[in-house]
């Protein structure tokens, strides 16, 4: 017998947390658009989308403010809970960044000295990355450029990553008053050997697309730079060859003469930086997940993103009071350098100093860091 007599409810329910009011269209922003999914042949499957959240503020190479963490939580999770949404793309506006983390400015001029303030900054900083975790769409994270400090943080939460090979990967926080616990000291031993991790973690370099793929951070590397109708590889970046006197030169950046020059190709250049061949990679693998059974995959991805939440949800509580305790001293002399550059000439602290200080058992006080900061050029 059919069970047509049972009571159903017809219709379909609203699960939408946001609207519209955390997105833009003038930086700084998020932008959040929805693109048809279509086969790399260029065939449109109808109905279907590929969620689009950008960071755009270029001329603070996509930093977020406090609103646009706002606007990539609601991107996130509308996403997730859009019923025609296969996939998310997460990437930012322009040839020079994805993102560079944290809006020094916001930082340096409101957190800095409000630990409390930071404080719940940081409730939101948790819960934009979590967002990405939770995502019930795979997250694909398109990196138009640098991907540095809290924007290494949140691209590693992403699934799969594609990147332009101008992009350079880093984190900041040691050298301009922070600690990179927003997720890259939990994530990047997973990704990278646990000295691999350790180094990048702490030492503040910033490694090239091609080191970071030979050491399998990111999926996939594809240049931008097109020059009379040719595509040319990053040529700062050493990637005709692997091993030179004995060590690993692959995914180097090049030194000297060699360095300077190709700087200039890549500062004329960059700035008509061509994303077809990422672009087509995105599409690609967004094609490539579409064709898949939706619940399979998003339980296979679950199970894999649990590796990266089990530290990252044991650390990040902790994690949050530290930040927000650290906004009145070693975060108050970093971010403030870094922003008064333009004044003082000089981004980072005298750090001998400020060691030679905690030595002698000074007193932290105003006094004591003005000591160390850069002074106002003439």
């Amino acid at each position: 017998m059919a069970l047509e007599w049972v009571p159903r409810e017809d219709g379909k329910k609203d699960h939408m947390l946001h609207t519209g009011d955390h997105w833009g269209t003038e930086a700084p922003c998020v932008v959040y658009e929805k693109r048809p999914v279509t086969s790399p042949e260029g065939n449109v499957a109808d109905g279907l989308y590929v969620a689009w959240i950008r960071l755009n503020n270029p001329k603070q190479y996509n930093s977020y403010t406090t609103d646009m963490v706002k606007g990539v939580i609601a991107g996130f999770e509308n996403a997730s809970l859009d019923r025609s949404v296969v996939s998310v793309v997460f990437t930012g506006t322009g040839p020079y960044a994805f993102c560079t983390g944290g809006n020094t400015k916001e930082y340096s001029e409101y957190y800095s000295r409000r630990p409390d303030e930071y404080g719940q900054y940081m409730e939101l900083f948790n819960h934009m990355v979590d967002s990405i975790l939770a995502c019930k769409k795979p997250v694909i994270c398109r990196v138009n450029g640098m991907r540095v400090a809290g924007g290494q943080e949140i691209g590693m939460a992403c699934d799969l990553a594609i990147a332009s090979d101008l992009a350079i990967f880093g984190q900041a926080g040691p050298r301009h008053g922070s600690a990179p616990v927003g997720g890259a000291s939990d994530f990047l031993p997973w990704y990278l050997s646990i000295e691999d991790a350790m180094w990048n973690c702490i030492s503040c370099e910033m490694w090239s697309a091609y080191k970071m793929k030979a050491k399998n951070l990111i999926s996939k590397v594809v240049p931008v730079l097109k020059v009379d109708g040719k595509w040319v590889r990053n040529p700062m970046i050493i990637t005709d060859q692997y091993v030179k006197d004995g060590e690993i030169v692959y995914g180097e950046f090049k030194t000297g003469a060699e360095a300077k020059e190709a700087r200039a190709f890549v500062k004329e250049h960059q700035p008509n930086a061509d994303f077809e061949l990422l672009d087509k990679e995105v599409s690609k693998m967004t094609w490539t997940l579409a064709n898949l059974f939706p619940a399979c995959l998003i339980e296979s991805i679950d199970s894999v993103r649990q590796k990266k939440k089990f530290f990252w949800d044991t650390m990040k509580n902790a994690h949050r009071h530290w930040l927000a305790a650290n906004m009145s001293g070693e975060a108050f002399l970093g971010f403030g350098a870094f922003n008064t550059k333009k004044i003082t000439g000089k981004d980072t602290i005298d750090f001998l100093k400020f060691r030679q200080n905690i030595a002698d058992c000074r007193a932290w006080d105003m006094d004591m860091f003005a000591e160390v900061m850069g002074k106002p050029q003439q």
